[in-house]
């Protein structure tokens, strides 16, 4: 297994930095955009991040690693999608999770 551990940390980077430019934008006809500006707004969020991590549970329960993946994908996204709703920066994260090892 190799160390992708820099490769993730510029994905992850790129992707939040996308994420707050669609927040401090809000493009017209962008997902991540209108999950800012939903009526029902952070409740919006939380109910996809609960669908995609049950969706994770399954695929992870049928083995299926590419549904995995692929869901995986899904709540790391919804979740960045939390933590810049509440003003949580990335580098927040990172020092926590640092923090923990």
């Amino acid at each position: 297994m190799t160390d992708d551990t820099g490769d993730a940390d510029e994905v992850l980077s790129e992707l939040f930095s996308v994420i707050e430019s669609r927040k401090a934008e809000l493009p017209e006809g962008s997902y991540t955009a209108s999950l800012f500006t939903h009526e029902k707004g952070e409740n919006a969020v939380l109910e996809k991040l609960g669908e995609e991590t049950t969706e994770l549970l399954l695929a992870a329960k049928d083995g299926d690693a590419a549904e995995l993946t692929h869901e995986a994908a899904d709540v790391v996204y919804h979740l960045l999608v939390l933590l810049s709703m509440h003003d949580v920066d990335l580098a927040e994260l990172r020092a926590e999770l640092d923090e923990r090892r």
